[in-house]
């Protein structure tokens, strides 16, 4: 006789998991805004939005990364027991 196995999926993420991830993406972007600024005033300001532009396309999937590797760890599946 087959018997069919229930699980309960649950997800324990909180904010403060994420909290610091966050803060250093939007270091990142600060950092790269105020390279972006100081090379403006160059002879060649196409270069400033060039490099904004490249560190936050570079940037981008290791935050995408970062947030799926901490949600995939704090997701739980159990067997739900029936009697």
């Amino acid at each position: 006789m087959a018997t069919s196995n229930s699980y309960e999926l649950s997800c324990n993420l909180k904010f403060g998991d994420i909290y610091f991830q966050i803060l250093a993406w939007m270091a990142v972007i600060f950092v790269s805004l105020a390279a972006g600024l100081g090379l403006m005033g160059s002879s060649r300001p196409i270069f400033a939005l060039v490099g904004v532009g490249l560190i936050l396309v570079l940037s981008l999937p290791f935050l995408l990364f970062a947030f799926v590797t901490t949600l995939l760890n704090h997701i739980e599946i159990k067997p739900i027991q029936t009697d």
